[in-house]
């Protein structure tokens, strides 16, 4: 059994990245098969990422945004209680218009220590 408090984790599960902060709750050497993140965002500008080697599932707790699509241009409102998945590497930007947390779950599972590249992948 595992219990994490996100508050009480050792700062190197809190990583920096283009566009927030995500605090590693579960990664891979947990031995669970994916991860699970707090993610927060705070407002600012698009961010472009694009995970080439992981999909994702968000579960917005905590504001609002867009997230688009840039393959097809497709925009979706994030409000709490919506969910969305990264299932085909999209490529995509979110932006916060108030400070916005997800749980962010990862398969394959984050190591911990990613941020991402010039692409948006993590790295």
């Amino acid at each position: 059994m595992k219990v994490v408090r996100i508050e009480k984790m050792p700062k190197k599960r809190r990583v920096k990245f283009t566009g927030g902060v995500s605090h590693r709750a579960v990664v891979a050497s947990d031995g669970l098969g994916f991860s699970v993140n707090k993610t927060v965002i705070p407002v600012g500008p698009p961010s472009r990422w694009q995970y080439k080697n992981h999909l994702e599932a968000c579960y917005c707790i905590k504001g609002s945004g867009v997230l688009v699509n840039l393959e097809t241009n497709e925009a979706y409102r994030i409000l709490p209680d919506t969910v969305y998945c990264l299932d085909k590497h999209d490529n995509h930007t979110f932006e916060a218009f108030e400070e916005v947390v997800l749980i962010s779950i990862f398969n394959p599972p984050l190591r911990g220590d990613e941020t991402h590249d010039s692409d948006g992948n993590y790295t």
